[in-house]
């Protein structure tokens, strides 16, 4: 899915953009995987339940407009392709279709605890990060990146899966009020981030768990 990203590290950013780009694939091969789970096999039949990133990545918006991101600082919205979903094979399609959207940030934070639990167990444990272990500091990016994927994705707001969660909870006729947003999404999102009220909503739950897993 969608994520805001910046790094200016340039020897961070060769790391930052495997782990970014094995992560979306994580991310949407549990969406293809639940679907297929709750009756709907449309991603299985693509070749979308699968870890392979070639199978998932946009070469716009996986790698070029992340890579751009990184490299400069700037926040931008990077996306792998969307996962297909017919919600008409879904047993219940508005509750089945939440439980696919939320499958995707959940996947993420799976991720980020394996790799905070890795990290703790690698010889040195955390003094291995202040001595310098590139092992260690590529776990912990990983954490970062996968907590960062889970938080933003949340929000609310469609297209991300948050807003697509939200529709899924709601009311019918609210849920079609947030449905009329999504051609509008993007245009949210950016307004959100040159506000800050982005980085208001996102930074103290992020900031809450990495402080947990790190």
């Amino acid at each position: 899915m969608l994520q805001s990203f910046g790094l200016s590290s340039l020897e961070s950013l060769l790391p930052a953009a495997v782990i970014l780009v094995l992560s979306l694939s994580f991310h949407e091969a549990a969406h293809a995987w639940t679907a297929d789970r709750l009756g709907d096999p449309t991603a299985r039949m693509l070749g979308r339940l699968t870890l392979n990133p070639l199978s998932h990545i946009d070469w716009i918006g996986t790698v070029l407009f992340p890579l751009l991101a990184m490299y400069s600082g700037l926040p931008i919205i990077g996306w792998a392709k969307p996962v297909p979903v017919n919600m008409m094979n879904l047993r219940h399609p508005r509750r089945d279709f939440a439980v696919v959207a939320v499958a995707g940030p959940i996947s993420n934070l799976i991720l980020a605890v394996a790799g905070a639990a890795v990290l703790m167990v690698i010889p040195g444990g955390a003094t291995a990060l202040a001595s310098g272990s590139s092992v260690a500091s590529f776990l912990v990016m990983a954490v970062v990146v996968n907590v960062l994927l889970a938080v933003f994705n949340m929000i609310p707001v469609p297209p991300l899966d948050g807003g697509n969660v939200l529709a899924g909870l709601v009311p019918e006729e609210m849920a079609r009020v947030v449905d009329q947003l999504r051609p509008y999404g993007f245009l949210v999102l950016y307004a959100l981030m040159l506000t800050g009220v982005l980085s208001a909503i996102t930074w103290p739950i992020q900031r809450a768990i990495l402080g947990w897993l790190l």
